[in-house]
């Protein structure tokens, strides 16, 4: 006799064979989600599809609108798109996950590549799709898995795993191939049939996907040249100190040799936000307005200062404005679907106010600017500014690119500067740290050292800051006359020592637990590097303390 357990998915309660795998249950429910079914969440806790139920439990299956199923759905793209380079070229033809960019990530191709081999390649994967391959998980013993790694000439993945202590470590096998991720995967190609493939150049292509922002339909890839320079200028200086993964950077850190990183990299990024100060004087007098714009976490508030310091320093007289005071009254400000506030909407600002201030300071006018009381929900007018001949007025917002904002002041006498800490230090070649998650523990760390947060009140707030950023930051990115990128190739171990035991406190029993998970495994991966040496007027000051600027 078949013994039965009960399971319930969005309120339904079913009789479903002890023993049966969530991809068997799955099909019966395909019909609750837009795109196929990638993962489940067995009673709060997320598993792979080929994970067999053995007793009663609540399920809710995700797709790809889902943040962790997107997340398994690009480790199964990537792992489909390796495998068609492996079926076409061989295993000399190596790839190397670099960073997302447009809705999709940018791959680097270890051999020429073309408009046909790339068209080729997209062809091999719909291949797979359709050949429905079972993607099959494995545990194997770590030094094993290390020689293997080292045998295909896969010394990045081989060095990471040295610095894992686990006995065992877990595999994916799709046919012949064999590869090592650090997020879930599905079980089978036949479910990774949304996704396309555009050609770059000679050295890449980008894998494009639906995203959890845009499921729609996959969005017609855009370049942003800009963008493409300053991921590879960051790629090139961790050439140049051999630091291309994590791996690379635990290296450092076990030799003892990291304080000189920490000096050269803080002085690199010193001397290009200073060569924009030196940009902007040689556009002066036309340039008035410095605008700066950047995703939560991108280190605005340290950036403006020390460019204010910088501009102080060749002769002119720097004064800032923040647009977060700004701010409608609360009684007229936007909410979100939940009810609370969206200070993130457009509609939040007091559009009329702060175009008519600004051009009365660029018309030398004396104007009483606004600071927002975030406790009575009003703006509050005490401070009088006004604007002389060598001023610079530098403004910081999130809005700051949008070109709906200062539409009566000519774009020739605004300076625009898009921030944000784009990160190039990979896993391995196969695995990338994202930019997002950079942002996080930045965040994260931040939130409980300035306002005593809890992990579990950033990680609930995390899904309306990134949406926020979707609607009103990255659009914009294209408009900005330079990116600065504020990350630091030493940060991961820093943060590491604030964010981890932060991480600890979740409990299981907390919605949050999963996510809290995800990002102690990443943390594993990294040596703890200490703060001691870093100087005070970095921009990581912000988010760990003892900040130059603080008392400014």
């Amino acid at each position: 006799m078949i013994e039965n357990v009960q399971i319930e998915v969005k309120s339904k309660k079913v009789m479903v064979p002890k023993g049966s795998s969530l991809l068997e249950i799955s099909k019966s429910f395909q019909d609750l989600c837009k795109y196929p079914i990638l993962l489940a969440s067995v009673d709060g806790v997320y598993r792979e599809l080929n994970y067999k139920i053995e007793e009663d439990a609540s399920i809710l299956f995700l797709d790809l609108t889902s943040r962790v199923g997107s997340r398994t759905h690009i480790a199964g793209l990537t792992f489909l798109l390796l495998k068609a380079v492996d079926d076409l070229y061989g295993k000399k033809a190596t790839l190397s996950v670099e960073h997302s960019i447009d809705k999709g990530i940018y791959i680097k191709t270890g051999f020429p590549l073309t408009q046909e081999k790339t068209k080729a390649i997209k062809e091999q994967m719909k291949k797979l799709v359709e050949s429905d391959l079972e993607i099959t998980k494995m545990m194997v013993e770590r030094l094993d898995a290390i020689r293997y790694f080292e045998q295909i000439g896969d010394f990045a993945k081989a060095k990471t795993m040295a610095y894992n202590t686990n006995t065992y470590i877990t595999l994916y096998r799709l046919d012949n191939l064999y590869n090592y991720f650090y997020h879930f995967m599905p079980p089978r190609t036949s479910l990774l049939k949304d996704f396309d493939v555009t050609y770059i150049d000679e050295k890449g292509l980008v894998l494009q996907f639906p995203t959890v922002y845009q499921t729609e339909e996959i969005a017609k890839y855009k370049h942003h040249p800009l963008m493409f320079q300053v991921f590879e200028e960051a790629s090139t200086f961790g050439k140049r100190l051999h630091i291309e993964t994590l791996a690379d950077l635990n290296e450092v850190v076990s030799y003892g040799k990291i304080n000189e990183v920490i000096r050269m990299d803080d002085t690199l990024q010193n001397n290009r936000l200073l060569e924009i100060a030196k940009e902007i004087t040689l556009k002066r007098p036309k340039v008035k307005v410095v605008l700066v714009a950047g995703p939560s976490s991108s280190g605005k508030t340290t950036t403006t200062k020390k460019l204010c310091m910088y501009l102080k320093s060749l002769g002119y007289h720097p004064k800032m404005l923040s647009m977060d005071n700004y701010f409608v009254d609360r009684k007229d400000n936007p909410r979100l679907p939940n009810g609370e506030y969206d200070y993130e909407t457009f509609k939040a600002l007091d559009l009329s106010l702060f175009d008519t201030q600004i051009e009365q300071l660029l018309k030398e006018e004396e104007v009483t600017i606004p600071t927002y009381n975030f406790f009575t929900g009003k703006k509050e007018f005490k401070e009088k500014l006004s604007f002389e001949k060598n001023d610079i007025l530098l403004i910081e917002g999130i809005h700051a690119l949008n070109d709906k904002l200062l539409t009566n002041i000519p774009r020739s006498a605004k300076y625009k500067i898009y921030l944000s800490a784009l990160t190039e230090l990979k896993i391995d070649n196969h695995n990338r740290f994202s930019t997002t998650d950079n942002r996080l523990l930045r965040r994260m760390v931040r939130d409980n050292r300035t306002r005593g947060y809890s992990v579990e009140t950033t990680l609930s707030t995390w899904p309306n800051v990134r949406n926020g950023e979707e609607v009103n930051i990255f659009p914009y990115q294209d408009e900005a006359d330079v990116i600065f990128n504020t990350e630091l190739i030493y940060e991961l171990g820093v943060l590491k020592t604030y964010a981890e035991p932060l991480l600890y406190a979740v409990k299981e029993t907390s919605p949050y637990y999963e996510e809290a998970k995800r990002l102690l495994n990443l943390m594993h991966l990294i040596l703890p590097i200490s703060s001691e040496n870093i100087p005070d007027d970095s921009i990581l000051r912000e988010f760990v303390g003892g900040s130059y600027f603080d008392a400014k």
